[in-house]
């Protein structure tokens, strides 16, 4: 701010002089008290002058008989995930009500290294949103698969002081932590004093304290109350999920009390566009969680204030004077239908969007992988018995089971009655060529097979399957598009979107990708699946730092001891 909108901020805050823009009318939801506050709502420039009086101003937006709270504030996503670009995201999201967006560009970073964080931050510097971005301080995320990079501490830092950089992204390998790996302490050592995101599922105790010891303040992976409790005693902030695949929200009800709401948060990770289409963002988190019993006080605190608290921003998160003037304008608190979106002061319509400078896109032939045929998937093993990853729906961590199959010639195969489907990761990086063979139970497929270049975390092809030749029809069919899903069966693509950015990334419009979608959906339900996101599904089986059985081009990895396993 210069001294001349300091001056007129000060005028317009005493009513001195017509405001920039007034919402008149509104009652405002005071996050402190809890009350519905009957006001106008008096904004000049990016930040709020006036509450608790009447205001004129240059615009007037009729906001009576609507509620105004803070913008929403997603504390933890991937933008890749949502197959958009980082200005279609934007123009998705928005009007929603999420007026900043803490991302971490850990996939194109797995796939492009700093090139990819470059790309982010170019295009954070363009958006209508205010998109902050956490370093990925895990590219690869283990030493157990194959990525397209690999990003150092010296990697890291040279864009610390960037505007748009809070700090350090989810520190996925806790293993690495606790066993003070050199390159994780490095990491760590370089941020200290900044925040730095955790990613710890399911650990407890003695484990916990060493984590937290490490400066790490934060955890999205969190699947009971039990488990956050602890957390939050020992002084973590809970990021509280809800995406397209891991359904945290309602295990975790019983913690969004008005007690704890100082210390959690809202954010989605993964959510893809039909969903939000079809559900919302994080509306949808807070009327869910309020339908459910949580407080709207505490449900909303967790959507703006606690986050922007836990993150330093320390400009967001009220609606009073002097703060910045992000603001979502619903019908009601308990359903949280937005109407309207403010954001750094400018009312949310499409003049916004028009006016942004494109970013090139990057990473356009990432997709490296060799041609396969059905003799690369062949399963090989010295028995029918073998481990099975275990999908359980709405959940990210799978379980480690054992099943006996069908073996002949020294192989083993699917058995759709035991709903056990074969699943392959090839190395599409173009580094060695490597595919590693195993089993999943739990898609209910029948038939075909459904292969995907969204693979976390290094993104390699991903491909599950009933039929040797169907996965090698959709996995050669990845290549020829550079990346995307692809269903296929009876030996041809029965659907498929193309995602040219990294593998990750549609170039299409949010609309466009939405409406491809669903006839994507569609085609993977003929093949039987009962999973409601299939795609994501797929996605996730190579995550080697998700308990407890998870795939890689190198093999089945056991994660809780953290080491590949014969198949």
């Amino acid at each position: 701010m210069t001294i001349d909108t300091l001056a007129r901020a000060i005028d317009q805050g005493r009513g001195l002089a017509a405001a920039d823009l007034v919402l008149k009318g509104a009652r405002a939801f005071d996050l402190v008290t809890g009350e519905l506050v009957a006001t106008d709502v008096a904004i000049a420039g990016d930040r709020i002058v006036g509450t608790c009086g009447e205001y004129r101003g240059a615009r007037e937006i009729d906001a009576r008989g609507k509620v105004v709270v803070p913008g929403f504030i997603d504390t933890h996503l991937h933008i890749e995930s949502s197959l958009l670009t980082p200005h279609e995201f934007d123009r998705c999201v928005l009007g929603y009500g999420v007026t900043t967006a803490i991302c971490d560009p850990h996939e194109i970073s797995n796939v492009l290294g700093a090139d990819g964080i470059r790309y982010f931050l170019e295009s954070a510097q363009e958006l209508v949103m205010d998109v902050r971005v956490q370093l990925s301080s895990c590219v690869p995320a283990t030493h157990l698969e194959t990525s397209g990079a690999r990003l150092e501490a010296g990697d890291l830092t040279p864009f610390m002081d960037h505007a748009k950089v809070i700090g350090l992204a989810e520190f996925m390998n806790f293993p690495g932590v606790l066993a003070k790996d050199p390159g994780c302490l490095a990491k760590l050592d370089a941020f200290a004093g900044r925040h730095i995101d955790g990613h710890a599922p399911l650990l407890r105790g003695m484990d916990l304290n060493g984590y937290l010891a490490a400066g790490i303040r934060t955890d999205h992976e969190i699947t009971s109350a039990d488990e956050a409790l602890e957390k939050l005693r020992k002084g973590m902030h809970v990021l509280i999920r809800e995406g397209s695949v891991s359904k945290d929200l309602h295990a975790l009800l019983p913690i969004i009390t008005e007690r704890h709401s100082p210390f959690i948060a809202l954010c989605t990770d993964d959510r893809n566009p039909l969903d939000i289409a079809e559900e919302g963002h994080l509306d949808f988190m807070i009327r869910t969680a309020i339908a459910g019993g949580a407080p709207p006080l505490a449900a909303y605190r967790a959507a703006s204030i606690s986050a922007a608290r836990a993150f330093g921003l320390a400009d967001r998160g009220l609606v009073a004077p002097g703060w910045r003037a992000d603001l979502a304008i619903l019908d009601d608190l308990e359903s949280c239908r937005v109407s309207t979106v403010i954001a750094g002061g400018r009312p949310v319509e499409q003049p916004l969007f028009d006016a942004r400078r494109p970013v090139a896109p990057v990473g356009l032939a990432s997709v490296k992988a060799r041609r396969v045929t059905a003799a690369d998937l062949v399963a090989r093993g010295a028995g029918p018995s073998t481990p099975v990853i275990g999908v359980v729906p709405g959940r990210i961590i799978t379980e480690y089971r054992h099943a006996a199959l069908p073996y002949r010639d020294g192989a083993r195969h699917a058995d759709t009655g035991q709903d056990v489907v074969k699943v392959a990761v090839v190395e599409r990086h173009g580094r060695n060529g490597n595919i590693g063979v195993g089993f999943v139970q739990g898609f209910g497929l029948k038939r075909g097979a459904i292969a995907s270049t969204v693979g976390h975390d290094s993104h390699n092809i991903c491909v599950v399957g009933v039929d040797d030749e169907d996965m090698a029809v959709a996995v050669n069919r990845l290549g020829e598009i550079q990346g995307g899903f692809v269903v296929a069966a009876g030996g041809r693509v029965l659907a498929e979107i193309a995602l040219p950015v990294a593998g990750l990334m549609s170039l299409l419009t949010h609309e466009q990708v939405r409406d491809a979608l669903i006839p994507l959906r569609r085609a993977a339900k003929s093949l039987g699946t009962t999973l409601q996101e299939p795609f994501l599904q797929v996605a996730f089986l190579p995550l080697p730092v998700i308990p407890h059985l998870k795939i890689t081009d190198r093999g089945l990895v056991d994660v809780d001891r953290f080491e590949l396993i014969a198949a």
